[in-house]
């Protein structure tokens, strides 16, 4: 009877230790419209798994991020979540989580080392292969595979924007889409300010696209607003991440394509991945989110989700 009683106790003491996982989560910045929804998809999951979040702003700061981390490590948290601010970086927050022991999952920004990526590391996202290529493959489509474009990219930093950018490269490069050109390619951050300016710019300049390819929503938002400053219409304009702001603006006729990103999806997605790691148990390096294809014709679907 006794042993039976240390036998329970051990298993209570070993599920209260599990349902009391501590886990420090960096993300890349607050001030984001999709990774807030990340964020709060992370904070969700936790809530409803006993997994409790420490979530730090890297406020787009390299090194702000790699002090977290290092805090992170220093408070002995049982794992570790990243949004990295920048992809180039990651193989050095790897090394610090490896060397500490430390599970660490990147979550939504593909990490450059992924290839490297040691025991108790993985990724949790979306495949960018599929992002740029859906959004450009509809945009061909109702350019009737020829005329001109611009392209706005998101930070050079980050590998989704490169990725995005250069899908979008590829898909012109073979038919039925070989008649589209394009006019310029400018990065504007991912910021929907940025984004309007730059589209001034070019409007100043004499750039008459049929079409504007953005990295995301946000972006392609603000190209809207100065499409509209400068009378100009029916000009195509395309996103990526299918945002609250970026299926308004579809509903309202301007955005008319874009690519669902789960945000929500990723976020729960990183906190059960980092459960796993915790435990010990095996995990897939990569844990895909699919991207999906949203045009006016199946938006309502897609309008609770990010």
């Amino acid at each position: 009877m006794k042993r039976i009683l240390i036998m329970l106790a051990a298993s209570a003491a070993m599920m209260a230790s599990a349902e009391a996982a501590n886990v420090g989560v960096s993300m890349a910045l607050f001030d984001d419209n999709f990774l807030t929804v990340l964020r709060n998809g992370m904070q969700d999951a936790a809530k409803t798994s006993g997994v409790t979040v420490q979530v730090e702003d890297a406020q787009n700061d390299i090194g702000k991020q790699l002090n977290q981390i290092q805090n992170f490590i220093a408070q002995k948290v049982d794992g570790i979540i990243v949004n990295p601010v920048d992809t180039d970086a990651t193989a050095q927050m790897t090394k610090l989580a490896a060397d500490a022991g430390i599970p660490l999952v990147y979550v939504n920004r593909q990490p450059a080392d992924l290839d490297k990526l040691p025991a108790k590391v993985a990724f949790v996202g979306s495949d960018e292969k599929k992002s740029g290529t859906l959004e450009m493959q509809e945009v061909c489509k109702l350019m009737g595979g020829k005329g001109d474009i611009v392209v706005m990219m998101g930070e050079l930093s980050n590998q989704a924007a490169r990725q995005r950018t250069q899908d979008v490269e590829d898909v012109i490069a073979k038919e039925p889409c070989t008649g589209i050109k394009i006019l310029d390619k400018q990065t504007a951050n991912w910021q929907r300010t940025q984004a309007t300016d730059l589209m001034t710019n070019w409007i100043s300049a004499g750039l008459k696209p049929a079409a504007v390819v953005s990295n995301n929503d946000e972006m392609a938002i603000g190209a809207i607003q100065a499409l509209k400053s400068a009378g100009m219409k029916d000009v195509i304009v395309a996103g990526v991440d299918a945002t609250q702001d970026g299926l308004a603006a579809m509903k309202a006729g301007d955005l008319k394509v874009t690519v669902f990103q789960n945000a929500a999806g990723q976020g729960s997605g990183a906190i059960d991945t980092i459960q796993k790691l915790i435990k010990g148990d095996k995990v897939e390096k990569v844990v895909d989110v699919p991207f999906e294809l949203v045009t006016p014709a199946n938006m309502a679907k897609y309008e609770a989700k990010n």
